[in-house]
């Protein structure tokens, strides 16, 4: 498990998919907002790449978030696009409801930081999000993230279009622990 202040990254357990199902991607504004793409529900049982993982992508690496005091399961987490050739990847995550206002994603970007600079050697980390998103700027930022720009509408959500902001950092500017 990989672990950064209050929460540890684990694997991703099969009790884990009905509560992110529910929680998460069944909320429509939450699931518009998160990703690139309109909402649409997912069905029990169904092998959405969101929930069930497939050990076999190499380019896609998901977490179940969890609390280090209890291990109760609060989002997810996920190290995206990675690209072995330029050394870089994406990152990604979701907080259950009742997670958000912790401090819990300046963490898990903290242990998504560890795992891709420290763990798989990458040279350059890059988040994408929607302007709006204050929670994801703050912990970004407080992990050492720096806006890199601003692509002016290009997501489409819930009936208009809104701003990204694209945040970069690279191995030789992350301090660890710089999120305490």
């Amino acid at each position: 498990m990989l672990k950064a202040g209050k929460v540890g990254l684990r694997a991703r357990f099969d009790d884990d998919i009905p509560i992110l199902r529910t929680e998460l991607y069944d909320d429509v504004v939450n699931g518009s907002r998160a990703e690139g793409g309109p909402w649409r529900p997912i069905t029990p049982g169904s092998k959405d790449p969101r929930l069930v993982v497939d050990d076999k992508e190499p380019g896609h690496v998901p977490f179940s978030v969890v609390e280090l005091d209890g291990g109760t399961l609060v989002g997810t987490a996920t190290l995206w696009g990675i690209d072995n050739h330029n050394r870089a990847a994406h990152i990604g995550l979701g907080l259950l409801p009742a997670a958000r206002g912790k401090g819990y994603g300046t963490d898990v970007v903290a242990a998504l930081c560890h795992y891709g600079f420290v763990v798989r050697g990458l040279q350059r980390l890059q988040i994408e999000t929607l302007a709006d998103n204050h929670a994801m700027l703050r912990a970004a930022e407080r992990n050492g993230f720096v806006r890199e720009g601003v692509l002016r509408s290009s997501a489409w959500v819930l009936g208009e279009f809104l701003d990204e902001v694209l945040l970069g950092l690279l191995a030789h500017e992350w301090r660890p622990g710089a999120a305490d």
